[in-house]
């Protein structure tokens, strides 16, 4: 009897958490923002920052680099944007020279011999920057005409201290139930972003662009793997807002495949759970003024894999009680979904319904592997090319 009642009050509370996290706390961020807004007093509005610095990390895009700048280098805010300085981050392939080819005196290359990673490189270029915004851009994603004026423009607000653009997934043109669980995750995941912009702010941005001021960036500790968090989160500390600007488009391909995406989000993860360690001041209310965003949104979906686990064992523990044997024939069916859209994905066929059962099954068995690497502290600060853009 005893042995029944701890395994109901695992279920209930393993089956509220889950609950919270992907459909509680959403619904929840929707009406604290639509009552943020209707009480929100009108914002002074002066003239947003004349001047902008881009800054990438490259390591052997020789490919991409090109017909990245093209696109920013075409944008209309124009000679506003007075400097790109590229970080060559020990490029092999000739990267560096194919920049130079670009001829334009805003883009400037500067080369490291030896590999060390992204905040090494970032820790580096910031400091040369000229601009009073700097805006960090990954080396593969085009952008919009309009994507620069468009982040420049939420600064007007002197509250604003960081504004995170919009990823935009395109299709390969294959079909793919990976990529059809990819679309559906990330229309969720911005979904929940403009809610919280709308409310207090964004617990960090889009790694492919965003915006900050100058003035109130720090430098990174060096085995940072989520600089699109840990920067933003930086700003947050001092009192300024983190936004998300969903005018501010740039655009990427989805993953193709579950090992494509696994490989990518397994980083990304293993990066939140690095955020406890180098960042152990977040997880105090009184030292984060968004806390409930950060802890809900950041780090509860860390428990997730555990908490489905404890959920399918102590269900299938409890299975003659006919309400019970219900609901673990509901799970069951999940987990069959998932198998059934991983059959369309060797099939290569697309699929709508069962794609994003795929994706849910696909992303908390990355979840775990991400936590086993943070529980090695195996953290790998460099980049291979398939996981070069986060979806954080």
């Amino acid at each position: 009897m005893l042995m029944t009642a701890i395994l109901g009050a695992l279920l209930a509370v393993s089956l509220i958490l889950l609950a919270y996290i992907y459909v509680g706390y959403p619904l929840l961020l929707r009406r604290l923002a639509r009552e943020q807004g209707s009480q929100a007093s009108p914002v002074p509005i002066g003239e947003p920052p004349l001047t902008m610095s881009m800054v990438i990390v490259a390591c052997n895009e020789r490919l991409t680099l090109p017909g990245k700048l093209v696109s920013v280098l075409n944008s209309t805010v124009g000679e506003n944007l007075i400097e790109i300085l590229i970080g060559s981050d020990g490029s092999t392939d000739g990267t560096p020279d194919v920049v130079r080819e670009l001829d334009d005196p805003r883009v400037q290359v500067i080369e490291f011999a030896t590999r060390r990673g992204k905040p090494a490189v970032l820790n580096d270029l910031v400091p040369l920057c000229r601009g009073e915004l700097v805006v960090f851009a990954d080396a593969r994603q085009s952008f919009h005409p309009e994507t620069l004026e468009k982040l420049r423009s939420r600064f007007a607000d002197p509250r604003v201290g960081v504004v995170s653009g919009d990823l935009v997934l395109t299709s390969s043109g294959s079909s793919s139930s990976s990529a059809e669980g990819v679309g559906f995750y990330w229309k969720y995941e911005k979904w929940i972003r403009r809610q919280e912009s709308h409310y207090r702010g964004v617990p960090g941005a889009t790694g492919a662009c965003y915006a900050a001021r100058r003035e109130l960036l720090r430098p990174l500790p060096p085995n940072t793997l989520l600089d699109d968090v840990v920067i933003p989160m930086q700003v947050v500390e001092q009192g300024y807002r983190c936004c998300f600007e969903s005018g501010a488009e740039i655009y990427d391909r989805a993953s193709e495949t579950p090992r494509q995406e696994a490989i990518r989000k397994r980083r990304t993860i293993a990066g939140a759970a690095q955020l406890i360690r180098n960042h152990p001041q977040w997880l105090l209310p009184w030292r984060n003024p968004l806390w409930f965003e950060y802890v809900s949104h950041k780090l509860l979906r860390l428990a997730s894999p555990v908490l489905l686990a404890i959920a399918l064992i102590a269900n299938a523990a409890l299975i003659d009680i006919p309400a019970l044997r219900v609901l673990f024939s509901m799970q069951i069916c999940g987990y069959i979904a998932a198998g059934v859209g991983w059959m369309y994905q060797r099939a290569g066929r697309r699929s709508t319904c069962f794609g994003p059962c795929l994706m849910f099954l696909t992303m908390n068995l990355t979840t775990m592997l991400a936590l086993w690497d943070a529980w090695r502290d195996r953290y790998q600060v460099t980049w291979a090319r398939s996981d070069s853009s986060r979806l954080t």
